[in-house]
């Protein structure tokens, strides 16, 4: 797996285009890329432009505020953090989860996934996918989608429609919700909440299952091209049930070598900081996370998400998406499950078996049960880790003797893809742009690339811990009186 530094030499004499902001995706972001004279590549980087340090301010909140104060993280993937942060305070006040509580939570999760799943592939994704990448930009976004293919998406507005639904029911509103408490959940469903949601499941399975041939399909009809774009091979990492089957709530680490092999295997992700440890550079907000085993983020960086959810789970525990795994994993002897474009396959099998997957809980009479928390021996660390929309998502507190959270790290999915994303773009950028007149179409499969991925970018951004800081002070006239520099070593010094 070949790993290029992409620090280009004199960079001061080379032309640079920047990508800023990026469109159709979650958060704030660039590409900047370095040519030459005759157009050809010499450096490309995704930054992360903006800067939140909710892992500091995190600090010296008691820690039954926190499963509701990191969803602030985002608008998009509120639950993923809720979830996960409930199940880090879930180790801390010992809890061992009532049959209800486990699965009301689920089944809020399965909602997180339907609609942020079908959000990014029927409004961020498919106007790349159904008009191609260099169609016309006033076309190439959801409005056109809806003019031009008004059936395809209708239905993925009313899947995130019912998605948003099964959060509501389940964490009280649809966006930066309550239901999720350390111990267990504040709420059960009524028996008329869960008639509401039956009622339309099985039409939402359905649609499901048309949004994975819909994206088989684009498959096939540019088969060489979707496998080719991006392609590049990587490390991957997510949770796997006890079984070896996808859980995308609870279970053990799975990862394995670009070439194949296991790295590791139901590893207990309460000491994942023995496998996984992240690196800093000067140009992104963003960690740089890598195994430890591997020896350095050059070499043992990652990618998580539906496509390694799907490629390393050994079945899918619900019918319909089982089968459709297989297909997957089988087509074109397997060149799909690599293919960067291969994540949007992946994430519409996914939102299949969510769809399943809330159809049996729903199914469930323990969803309207009344034993909601419960509690043990307390401790002083916590860590949660969930499979969210976009991969695997770890956060991690310490709590003191008076409920006070006294450090937080949180590594978020879009982190764990933090390099594969600039891998891609760097694989797209020699593969489109090198040694062409560039124009708005070639900067969009850039863009495009980025997207395979859902990047939230607001999740992504935290403190650093080693950030370099330049503080000046200025007086009335503009005068500086002073100014201290803090370097990438964390040591400050007075100029």
């Amino acid at each position: 797996m070949p790993f290029e530094l992409e620090t280009a030499p004199h960079p001061e004499k080379l032309k640079r285009v920047a990508i800023e902001p990026l469109s159709r995706v979650e958060g704030h972001g660039k590409v900047t890329i370095l040519l030459d004279d005759d157009n050809h590549v010499q450096q490309v980087r995704l930054h992360i432009v903006e800067f939140r340090g909710f892992e500091k301010f995190i600090e010296g909140r008691p820690y039954w505020e926190v499963p509701v104060m990191v969803q602030r993280l985002c608008g998009i993937c509120p639950v993923s953090h809720h979830l996960a942060a409930s199940k880090a305070m879930d180790m801390v006040v010992g809890a061992k989860l009532t049959p209800t509580a486990e699965k009301v939570r689920r089944l809020m999760h399965y909602g997180q996934i339907l609609q942020s799943h079908a959000l990014h592939f029927f409004h961020l994704s498919s106007p790349d996918l159904l008009f191609g990448f260099d169609a016309d930009v006033a076309k190439r976004n959801i409005v056109g989608v809806l003019a031009a293919y008004p059936e395809i998406a209708k239905k993925g507005v009313l899947l995130r429609k019912y998605g948003q639904e099964v959060i509501r029911l389940t964490a009280g509103k649809r966006v930066h919700g309550t239901g999720s408490i350390p111990g267990g959940v504040n709420k059960s469903l009524t028996a008329e909440e869960r008639a509401l949601l039956l009622k339309d499941i099985y039409q939402m399975v359905a649609w499901s299952r048309e949004a994975v041939q819909l994206i088989k399909r684009l498959f096939e009809e540019n088969l060489e091209f979707y496998n080719a774009f991006g392609r590049f091979t990587a490390h991957s990492m997510c949770l796997v049930r006890a079984d070896g089957a996808m859980d995308l709530y609870h279970g053990g680490l799975r990862a394995r070598r670009a070439d194949g092999t296991t790295l590791f295997d139901h590893y207990d992700y309460s000491h994942y900081w023995d496998v996984i440890t992240e690196d800093v550079k000067s140009w992104s907000y963003m960690k740089f996370p890598f195994f430890k085993a591997l020896g350095s983020s050059e070499a043992g960086w990652y990618r998580v998400g539906p496509l390694t959810r799907v490629a390393l789970c050994d079945f899918i525990p619900t019918p319909l998406a089982d089968h459709e795994r297989k297909e997957f994993l089988a087509f074109d002897d397997g060149r799909a499950a690599g293919a960067t474009l291969g994540y949007h396959w992946a994430r519409m099998i996914e939102m299949l078996h969510a769809a399943e997957a809330i159809k049996d809980l729903l199914h469930d009479d323990d969803i309207e049960g009344d034993e909601l928390v419960t509690s043990g021996e307390r401790r002083e660390r916590g860590v949660g880790v969930i499979e969210a929309p976009r991969g695997t998502l770890i956060h991690h507190y310490r709590v003191d003797e008076h409920d006070q959270v006294i450090r937080a790290n949180l590594i978020v999915s879009t982190t764990h893809n933090n390099q594969a994303m600039n891998e891609a773009i760097r694989v797209v950028a020699r593969q489109y742009l090198d040694g062409h007149e560039i124009t708005e179409g070639l900067l969009n499969h850039i863009e495009v690339a980025i997207r395979c991925f859902d990047p939230c970018l607001s999740c992504a951004t935290h403190a650093l811990g080693q950030m370099p800081l330049d503080v000046e002070l200025l007086a009335a006239d503009g005068t500086r009186l002073d100014r201290v520099v803090r370097d990438m070593r964390g040591l400050c010094h007075r100029e």
